[in-house]
């Protein structure tokens, strides 16, 4: 997977699974798109464990990890080929046995920042601004007027930063990032959710709990940590920038790394969120997902399903080729949870300008692409305790999810579908986005 800041087109294929006569996606053999040696396979809920052992061993391959165990949903294990094997091959033989729901690539995504730009003179925050504020801006997100309104938030509301890490130690982020109450550190598992001592979350792409590498790892963590700021940097305390939220839970699922992460690895990290959830009844409203790539994915859907069962929305990046979503499916953005969740959880975002103009790289969709917001020089939190400027649908995705929080804050109880409804039907008309997605509007924080 690979974030949106330096990104190729998310092509999708077409072809949906089970697989019994069907062909493997494009791409399944590109070790650019897809991990090699590695396939995800759900297995029918009806099968047994001998069934899947056989189907298994049809491919002479190993259980590498069991991504998904969940009732309703097909169990989802990581297998590991035999090294030169066909990624493709193996795929089309897997479809053919019985006890194969679905087989497919661990296609590999990245991030959603479509280029670095100079940073911005600290305050310079035009993604923050509304037509009222001062100084003003009719193309920010219109957070500013929530704030006028005493709005700026709540920590006791929950977010999911699905991404790089975060530099949770930065004077301007460290009071919002979740701490674990339930799982001191000590060594020991204490809430048996299998992640021992998940202090801020969890690192899926190295199996530990070091949510923030950036110190040992070179330039690690950036785009995380420019993310959770949009989110909630803290406002009102004299430093660099303000966040949509002055006060918010965020919490890390690190699954990202310098060459993007795998899809295996983001199905755990939604899984860890919508576990949270059910185990500790905490007010985790949606996940921010900044990232694409690769191909469609029945087991990342399962997933993303599973929380939006549980009142969790998944706000996607659109990316970054400038193509049409309606046309090319953009995955994770092109998802839909309706066929199982009963509501469409996804929110699909583009990026606009200070000038209110759709962004030359942002891709869009009359029908799947829901609404615009700021993304072009969008100043915010870096490591190590700086700040910068980034561009990206990456970028614009945040201002959402963090608008979803801020919602959240002052109408308790609200489901994620009536969080979802608010923030669509107060855009404000944009004619850049006219035509261009579902709303054809900007997003309005302070219209709720």
């Amino acid at each position: 997977m690979r974030f949106l800041r330096s990104v190729t087109a998310a092509v999708a294929v077409s072809c949906l699974f089970p697989l019994a006569a069907s062909a493997a996606p494009s791409g399944a053999d590109d070790p650019a798109r897809a991990v090699p040696g590695e396939v995800l396979v759900g297995f029918d809920g009806a099968s047994s464990a001998a069934d899947r052992a056989r189907a298994v061993a049809r491919v002479s391959a190993t259980r590498r990890s069991v991504v998904s165990r969940h009732a309703g949903s097909a169990p989802v294990d990581l297998l590991s080929l035999r090294a030169g094997a066909s990624n493709a091959r193996a795929i089309d033989q897997l479809g053919q046995d019985p006890a194969v729901a679905y087989a497919e690539p661990n296609w590999r995504v990245q991030h959603a920042a479509a280029s670095n730009d100079p940073f911005y003179t600290q305050g310079s925050l035009y993604g923050m601004y509304g037509d009222l504020t001062t100084p003003a801006n009719a193309f920010g997100s219109q957070a500013g007027e929530a704030w006028a309104a005493n709005h700026t938030g709540s920590r006791g509301v929950y977010v999911g930063v699905i991404d790089e890490g975060i530099q949770f130690t930065h004077p301007d982020i460290d009071a919002n990032v979740w701490t674990n109450q339930f799982d001191p550190v000590d060594g020991i598992d204490n809430d048996a959710n299998g992640y021992v001592d998940d202090t801020h979350g969890w690192d899926f792409a190295n199996s530990d709990n070091s949510i923030y590498d950036g110190g040992s790892r070179g330039s690690l963590d950036t785009h995380g940590t420019h993310v959770t700021g949009t989110i909630g940097a803290e406002g009102g305390n004299a430093t660099g920038v303000a966040g949509v939220n002055w006060a918010v839970s965020a919490i890390s699922g690190k699954f990202l790394g310098r060459r993007g992460g795998a899809i295996s690895d983001a199905i755990r990290s939604v899984d860890y969120f919508t576990d949270l959830k059910t185990r500790h009844a905490m007010n985790i409203v949606a996940t921010n997902n900044s990232w694409g790539g690769g191909g469609f994915s029945q087991a990342l859907l399962d997933a993303i399903t599973r929380g939006a069962k549980q009142n969790i929305l998944f706000i996607a990046a659109a990316g970054n080729s400038g193509t049409n979503n309606d046309s090319t499916a953009s995955y994770p953005s092109n998802y839909n949870t309706t066929a199982g969740a009963g509501y469409d959880a996804v929110i699909a975002v583009a990026a606009i300008d200070s000038n209110g103009s759709l962004a030359s790289f942002s891709q869009y969709g009359a029908t799947t692409v829901d609404l615009g917001a700021p993304g072009v020089n969008i100043n915010s939190t870096l490591p190590v305790n700086k700040y910068g400027a980034y561009s990206g649908t990456s970028m614009a995705t945040p201002h959402v999810t963090g608008a979803a929080a801020l919602y959240a804050s002052t109408h308790a109880g609200s489901t994620a579908s009536q969080i979802r409804s608010a923030i669509l039907t107060s855009v404000l008309p944009t004619p850049s986005l006219t035509g261009k997605t579902v709303t054809g509007g900007r997003l309005n924080a302070g219209g709720f």
